[in-house]
């Protein structure tokens, strides 16, 4: 049996792709990947937000007549968040302070988190602005965004024909 080098050869003729020239790479970019695909949309618990990078879940949907942004601000207060419009765009910032104190006859403990964030949602219509609402109930912040009357005459109802 003849023994076969898995070193590859380069030949100046023919174009050596960088898989050929690395045996390994490939290996470790299949690898690499599979656990990427796995492992998505895991949340690590016990790192979330300790390096100061709090990024609120937001949910945006959209009706005929408004459209609603809701997002999920645990262990915040209304006076911590600020809720800004502009044409095209709703901003939502805050800053999330969290501080646990531990007190026990053989030990101290005391925790603080801090962590500031800025989102902001482009809207694909114009809005009524005057009739903009935003509402803080346990931790959820529910912007109801009301569209203008010419955004709701302007739309149009495309019939979608099955052949």
């Amino acid at each position: 049996m003849a023994k076969k080098n898995v070193v590859p050869v380069k030949r100046e003729s023919v174009p050596v792709r960088r898989e050929e020239f690395h045996p390994f790479l490939l290996l470790r970019q299949e690898i690499n990947s599979l656990f990427d695909y796995f492992f998505r949309g895991f949340e690590i618990e016990p790192f979330r937000g300790r390096f100061g990078a709090f990024t609120p879940s937001i949910d945006v949907k959209e009706s005929d007549k408004d459209i609603s942004v809701i997002a999920e601000l645990p262990g915040m207060d209304e006076k911590d968040i600020d809720v800004s419009l502009t044409r095209d765009a709703l901003t939502i910032k805050g800053e999330k302070k969290e501080e646990k104190e531990e007190k026990r006859k053989d030990y101290y403990r005391m925790e603080r988190t801090f962590g500031s964030f800025t989102r902001t949602i482009p809207l694909p219509t114009e809005i009524d602005v005057d009739k903009v609402k935003a509402e803080f109930k346990k931790g959820v912040l529910t912007v109801t965004l009301p569209k203008s009357e010419k955004a709701i005459k302007e739309t149009k109802k495309i019939p979608v024909k099955a052949e």
